[in-house]
C-alpha cells in the first residue's frame, strides 16, 4: 500500500527515531494533566536516553538476537518501542525487598553475589524445596526461575547437570537475579484466564468518585424544589384572586416565613451541588428576596412587587398548587428518583464485595458480586435493598472473570484477535507444563513460560530469530525430564481448540503475530509439521523469506491446488509452487548448513507483486513496494489458514460458508470507515486481508453453498450505505467473474489487494473502476 511520504518507520535501526521518542515522552512528562501518565513518560525518557547512549559508545547493537554488549541471548532485555534495547537487564537492577529481606534473615551482605551463594547453601536449598512443593512463588522474570530449577535437579539426583547449571549462571551473579519472590498463595488454575484481575477491577471502582451532574440533579429533586413549594404556599397565603400580598397577612405568617428563612440557610449550607437558588433571576431566589425584605419591614418597590407576582403566577402554572393531586404525585416520583443510589455508593459497595479475593486473581463467580443490594447491606450501608448493580459498575467485574477461554470470548469479553493472543499465554504455558511427569517442575514450567511471554520482543534484522523458551539454560537443563509424547498429544489438542476459536470468533482477521508465536510453539510440540508464519514488517523488510514461508505456501498447493476458487481468483499456479517446495527442500538436504531463506519463493512474491527494478524487487524500495511483496506471500501461503485446516485439522462448528459470510461483513465495516478517512491506505489494507481470508472460506464450501453465498453477497452489498457498495462492487464483479470462468480484472471487474504503488483504486468512486 502506498504509504504518505512523512509515515515515521516504527523500527529503523537509528538513532532518529530513539531520539523522536525521546522527544515525545520529555514533552509528555513535562505537559501532561495526568501525574501517572507524566510518571510514565519520565520511565520513557530515562529508558531512551540509554537507548541513544548505548547506541552511542558502541554497547548496543541494535538488531541482533543479543544488544546487549557482555549478556548472552537468554538474558531478558529491558526493550522499549520497536524492539530498541535500552541496555538493562529486567532482571537487574537495584535489590528487591524480598532479596534485602532473605539477606538480612541469612545474615549475609545485601548484594546479588552473596544472595546467589545462600541459595546454594544447606539452608538455601532447604527454601527452594520449600518453595518447590508449596508453588507459593511468582516468576516476574524467566531468570527467576533458574535457582529452583538448580534445587529440582539437586533433589532429583541430577547432581552433574545442577552444577552445570550453576557454572553457565555464575558469571552473572552479581548483576541478575535468579530466585523468585514468594507468594501468599499458589498460582491459580491454568485452565482458566483471564483478562483483568481483581485489583484492576477495584482500581477502575475507587475511581469513581460521585457525578457532579448526578448529585446536582438529586438535590435539586429531594431538597430544593420541595423547599420551593414550600415558598410558594407560604406567599399563596397572601394571595387573593391570584395576586399575592392583595392581603394581609396573618399575626403567624411572619414567624413561618422566618422559619422558612432559618431552614433555607441550614439548606444552603449542607446542599452545595445545585446552585440555582442563588440565581437571582429563578423563581426560588425571587420568592426567598421578596420574603427577607418583606420580614425586615422594608415595603416591596413596584419592580420587586411585578417580579414577585409574575414568580408566583408562573410557577402556578406549571407546576399546581402545593397539595394539588397533580403535583404531589410529581413530587412523589421525584422523589422516587432522589432516592436511588448513586453509581458512587454502589461502587463501594462493589468495592466492600471484592475485598476478600486476591488482587493478583480473576474473579472465579462474577454473579454474587453483582448481586442486588441484600437485606444486611442495607442495614449497614443505608443503600435501599434490591437496588441493582447498574451496567457501568458490572463491566469492571466482569471483565475479570477467569473461565477457560472459550466462555471469555463467547461474553464479549475477548473482542478482538489481540486480546485472544494476549491470554493464550497463560493457556500454553499450562499445555507445555503437561510434559513434565513431575508436580512440582509441572508447575515450575508454567510459571516460568508465563513469565517468558512478557519478553518483548527485539528489534532483529538479517532474518534473526526471537529467543525461543528451549534456548535459556535452566530450560535446557531439564529437558530430558519432559515427556514428548504426552506432550505432544496435549500441545495438537489445544493446538486445534486455539486455531478453531481464533478463526471462528474473528473471521475476516489476520493471527496477530503474538498469537502466531504461541500457536507454533504448540505446533512444534506436537511435532504436525505445521508451519506458521508471522507478519512482516514492510519498513525493514529485506526482500527474503526464511524457508517455513514455502513450506507454509506448500500446504496451501496441497489443500487448494487443482482449480480451487482462491487459485483462480488470485492467478497462483499452486502445482509450479508445489515443485518448487519440493527442489528446495531437495537441495537443502544436500547441504551441511541448514539454508536461512528461500530464495525462490522470494523471487516469485516479487514477480507476482510486478516488481521492475532489482531494488524493489529485492525490498530495497519504498514500504509500499515493500508490502505489495509481503501480500503476495500472504496470498500463496494464506497467512496461516490452510495450515491450521489441513496440518492441524480445525473445522468450525459454524461451518466455512458461514465464516465467508462474517468475513464479508468485516469487509463491508472496514470499507466504511474509509468513507472520508483522511488516512485511508491502512484500512483498505485490512479489508483486502479480509476479503482474502472471505476467499478462502469460500473455497472451502460446496459448490452449491459457494453459488448461494454470491448470491447473498450480492443482496447483502445492496443493503450497505451507499459508498460502500460503489467501492466494493468492482471486487464483487472480478469475483462473479472468477466464477464463471474468466479473469477477477476483465471489464469492470478488479482484483482486490492492499499495498500498491500507486493510488488504490477503490479510493477513487468517481470514474468507472478501470
Amino acid at each position: 500500500m502506498n504509504h504518505d511520504a512523512d509515515q515515521q518507520h516504527l523500527a529503523e535501526a537509528n538513532p532518529g527515531y530513539a531520539s523522536g521518542q525521546l522527544a515525545r515522552a520529555l514533552a509528555t512528562a513535562r505537559t501532561h494533566q495526568d501525574p501517572d501518565t507524566r510518571r510514565r513518560a519520565q520511565d520513557k525518557s530515562r529508558a531512551w536516553r540509554a537507548v541513544l547512549a548505548g547506541m552511542a559508545n558502541g554497547l548496543l547493537a541494535i538488531g541482533s538476537r543479543t544488544p546487549v554488549a557482555g549478556l548472552p541471548a537468554w538474558v531478558t532485555p529491558e526493550v522499549v518501542r520497536g524492539g530498541f534495547a535500552t541496555g538493562e537487564a529486567l532482571a537487574g537492577g537495584p535489590l528487591r525487598p524480598y532479596e534485602t529481606e532473605v539477606a538480612r534473615r541469612a545474615g549475609i551482605p545485601e548484594d546479588r553475589r552473596a544472595l546467589f551463594a545462600y541459595w546454594l547453601s544447606e539452608d538455601g536449598l532447604g527454601r527452594l524445596y520449600d518453595l518447590l512443593d508449596s508453588g507459593r512463588y511468582e516468576v516476574t522474570v524467566p531468570e527467576e526461575a533458574a535457582l529452583l530449577t538448580v534445587a529440582w535437579l539437586a533433589r532429583a539426583g541430577e547432581t552433574q547437570a545442577a552444577l552445570a547449571l550453576v557454572e553457565e549462571l555464575v558469571p552473572f551473579t552479581d548483576r541478575l537475579r535468579f530466585a523468585p519472590p514468594p507468594a501468599d498463595r499458589p498460582a491459580p488454575d491454568a485452565a482458566a484466564v483471564h483478562r483483568r484481575t481483581v485489583g484492576d477491577a477495584r482500581h477502575d471502582l475507587d475511581r469513581r468518585l460521585p457525578s457532579r451532574a448526578v448529585e446536582t440533579q438529586r438535590e435539586a429533586l429531594a431538597v430544593w424544589q420541595p423547599f420551593g413549594d414550600e415558598l410558594l404556599a407560604h406567599w399563596l397565603e397572601t394571595a387573593e384572586d391570584g395576586q399575592v400580598l392583595a392581603r394581609t397577612p396573618d399575626a403567624g405568617w411572619h414567624e413561618r416565613g422566618e422559619e422558612l428563612l432559618r431552614r433555607y440557610r441550614d439548606l444552603a449550607r449542607r446542599h452545595t451541588y445545585c446552585t440555582k437558588h442563588l440565581n437571582p433571576k429563578q423563581n426560588l431566589a425571587i420568592l426567598r428576596g421578596a420574603l427577607e425584605e418583606t420580614l425586615a419591614h422594608r415595603p416591596l418597590d413596584a419592580r420587586r412587587l411585578g417580579l414577585l407576582r409574575h414568580a408566583v403566577t408562573s410557577m402556578v402554572r406549571r407546576r399546581g398548587l402545593p397539595g394539588s393531586p397533580e403535583l404531589t404525585a410529581l413530587r412523589r416520583e421525584q422523589a422516587a428518583q432522589a432516592a436511588l443510589p448513586s453509581h458512587h455508593a454502589l461502587a463501594q459497595l462493589v468495592l466492600r464485595r471484592l475485598s476478600g479475593l486476591p488482587p493478583e486473581e480473576g474473579v472465579g463467580e462474577v454473579e454474587p458480586l453483582l448481586a442486588p443490594v441484600s437485606e444486611e447491606e442495607a442495614r449497614e450501608t443505608g443503600l435501599p435493598a434490591g437496588a441493582a448493580i447498574p451496567h457501568a459498575l458490572r463491566r469492571p467485574v466482569e471483565a475479570a472473570l477467569s473461565a477457560p477461554i472459550g466462555t471469555l470470548v463467547e461474553r464479549g469479553l475477548v473482542p478482538s484477535a489481540e486480546v485472544l493472543a494476549e491470554l493464550v499465554p497463560q493457556l500454553v504455558a499450562a499445555t507445555t507444563a503437561q510434559a513434565y511427569p513431575d508436580d512440582s517442575l509441572r508447575t515450575l514450567a508454567a510459571a516460568h513460560y508465563r513469565a517468558f511471554r512478557n519478553r518483548r520482543s527485539l528489534l532483529l534484522l538479517n532474518l534473526e530469530r526471537q529467543v525461543r523458551v528451549e534456548e535459556l539454560p535452566w530450560v535446557k537443563a531439564v529437558a530430558g525430564w519432559r515427556s514428548d509424547t504426552e506432550a505432544g498429544e496435549v500441545s495438537a489438542l489445544a493446538l486445534r481448540q486455539l486455531g478453531e476459536l481464533a478463526v471462528q470468533a474473528f473471521p475476516g482477521t489476520i493471527l496477530p503475530n503474538p498469537l502466531v508465536r504461541e500457536l507454533s510453539v504448540l505446533a512444534r510440540q506436537a511435532d504436525l509439521g505445521a508451519p506458521l508464519v508471522e507478519e512482516l514488517a514492510a519498513d525493514i523488510f529485506m526482500g527474503t523469506f526464511t524457508p517455513k514461508f514455502l513450506a507454509a505456501a506448500r500446504v496451501a498447493a496441497e489443500l487448494l491446488g487443482g482449480g480451487s476458487l482462491y487459485e483462480r481468483y488470485y492467478a497462483i499456479d499452486y502445482r509450479a509452487l508445489r515443485n518448487l517446495a519440493i527442489a528446495e527442500a531437495g537441495e537443502a538436504q544436500t547441504r551441511t548448513i541448514r539454508p536461512r531463506t528461500s530464495p525462490g519463493f522470494a523471487q516469485l512474491c516479487a514477480e507476482r507483486a510486478g516488481s521492475s527494478s532489482s531494488r524493489a524487487r529485492w525490498g530495497f524500495g519504498s514500504v509500499a513496494a515493500n508490502g505489495t511483496v509481503i501480500e503476495q506471500a500472504q496470498i500463496l501461503t494464506t497467512h496461516n489458514l490452510a495450515t491450521l485446516v489441513h496440518r492441524v485439522g480445525i473445522a468450525p462448528a459454524t461451518g466455512w460458508e458461514d465464516l465467508a459470510r462474517r468475513s464479508f461483513d468485516t469487509v463491508c465495516r472496514l470499507t466504511a470507515r474509509v468513507h472520508g478517512n483522511p488516512r485511508p491506505l491502512s484500512t483498505v489494507k485490512d479489508a483486502a486481508y479480509a476479503w482474502r481470508q472471505m476467499l478462502f472460506h469460500l473455497s472451502l464450501c460446496t459448490p452449491r453453498e459457494q453459488a448461494r453465498t454470491l448470491d447473498w453477497l450480492s443482496e447483502e452489498l445492496t443493503r450497505r450505505p451507499g459508498h460502500v457498495a460503489v467501492r466494493l462492487t468492482p471486487a464483487l464483479t472480478g469475483l462473479r467473474q472468477v466464477t464463471q470462468g474468466g479473469s477477477p480484472e476483465d471489464g469492470e471487474g478488479r482484483r482486490l489487494l492492499g499495498w500498491t504503488t500507486g493510488g488504490h483504486w477503490m479510493l477513487d468512486t468517481t470514474r468507472p473502476a478501470r
